[in-house]
């Protein structure tokens, strides 16, 4: 059986129209902030933590969109965790407007404008396209 590491992030974006969401930029592909949780650490706080560490956005300035949630898992191989299966789960998250980001772990940063076209196959667009439907549901 595949060990099973949990992990959590934000989808930002703005209230101010246009509207847009961030992304974040590594070498070739682009990213959102998450990561890994801390032993005990609800989900929730492992999301505003990894975005604070990632982007300098504190937690004060975002509201969550409690009635949101998407999950994803996919298998990955690195030197540290050897093979296992990332859970990650995704929170909805929004800041007045966009913001800078203080970069810690990218080269980069984006906020685009929504809705947009393709990003990113296996990890983004499905993201993308279930806010899509729940907006459309509320």
């Amino acid at each position: 059986m595949q060990n099973v590491v949990q992990a959590a992030g934000l989808l930002i974006f703005t209230r101010s129209r246009p509207r847009s969401f961030l992304l974040l930029k590594h070498k070739n592909r682009w990213d959102l902030p998450k990561g890994h949780a801390e032993p005990g650490e609800e989900l929730i706080e492992t999301a505003l933590r990894e975005t604070h560490e990632e982007t300098g956005i504190p937690s004060s300035e975002m509201t969550i969109d409690p009635s949101f949630q998407y999950q994803m898992q996919y298998s990955v191989s690195s030197k540290k965790w050897g093979d296992y299966l990332k859970s990650v789960t995704y929170f909805l998250a929004f800041v007045p407007k966009p913001c800078e980001i203080a970069l810690t772990e990218h080269i980069g940063y984006s906020w685009l404008p929504w809705p947009t076209g393709r990003i990113q196959t296996q990890t983004i667009d499905p993201l993308l396209e279930a806010v899509k439907h729940h907006w459309e549901k509320t």
